[in-house]
């Protein structure tokens, strides 16, 4: 075979692209919880710097970060998740609002046994802001005072009424609620005290938890509301991304500057 005529065997001079480190192009951004939470700044997001038409603001809203009530509330309470969504930038900030919760598997299997029946309901159910979630409890049958008997099992009838009571009190909670005020009785979990309460008189129940949420359906997107939900003015922010305070609809004059 003569020597130049496979083109796949001649080496071409200069063909190599020079590698660049992806770093070199990212930017980091805060992640910022909403007010409902104690401790607001979460972490810190990763996204490739604004180059052309493909805008870093447009590739972080959507993001979901999932977060454990123990960072959000600086306490033990850790088998519980929060979602939250990222909805708007401003500055080097991400504001998030609330997309879902959920348990830990290990919660979960720890609270399953043998010798009692597990109940379970779940309801959709609009809050008064307009959010269609999906709401999940759990809950279990337990023994009562001096009970010889091994076992604790409720019946078909019993448990039918315990679910329907679940699903009655599921949604007077949301219904009569807007998000911020459902999600600050999803921390401690009220909602699944009320229910343990409710159903005494049916069969007693313990490790009753409101066990998942899911986010349906939204609104249409307000960046007045997710800033009240911050508890910031209506999306005033300066350069860095902090808010600028003032009183609702305060005049604030900007800053002389040197060249236009």
């Amino acid at each position: 075979m003569a020597v130049g005529k496979n083109k796949r065997l001649s080496k071409r001079k200069g063909n190599k692209k020079k590698v660049v480190d992806p770093f070199t192009k990212k930017e980091w951004y805060d992640i910022k919880a909403p007010s409902m939470f104690t401790v607001r700044e979460v972490g810190k997001t990763l996204v490739t710097r604004t180059t052309g038409t493909k805008i870093a603001s447009d590739a972080l809203k959507g993001r979901v970060y999932e977060c454990s009530l123990a960072d959000l509330n600086d306490d033990e309470n850790a088998f519980r998740k929060f979602k939250l969504i990222c909805e708007d930038v401003q500055g080097k900030y991400c504001y998030t609002n609330f997309h879902g919760m959920d348990i830990t598997r290990d919660k979960l299997c720890s609270l399953v046994r043998k010798w009692q029946t597990l109940i379970e309901a779940y309801v959709d159910v609009k809050t008064t802001d307009g959010y269609l979630l999906r709401v999940f409890c759990i809950g279990f049958t337990k023994k009562v005072n001096k009970q010889v008997k091994k076992t604790s099992y409720a019946q078909s009838s019993q448990i039918r009424a315990i679910r329907k009571k679940m699903v009655d009190i599921m949604t007077k909670e949301v219904n009569t609620e807007d998000l911020k005020s459902f999600v600050v009785k999803l921390i401690p979990d009220s909602i699944g005290k009320d229910i343990e309460k409710e159903c005494a008189d049916i069969y007693p129940l313990k490790d009753v938890h409101i066990r998942k949420v899911k986010v349906l359906k939204k609104p249409k997107f307000d960046v007045s509301k997710l800033m009240d939900l911050h508890g910031e003015i209506g999306g005033a922010v300066d350069e860095s991304g902090e808010a600028i305070t003032g009183g609702a609809g305060e005049f604030i004059e900007p800053e002389i500057q040197d060249a236009v």
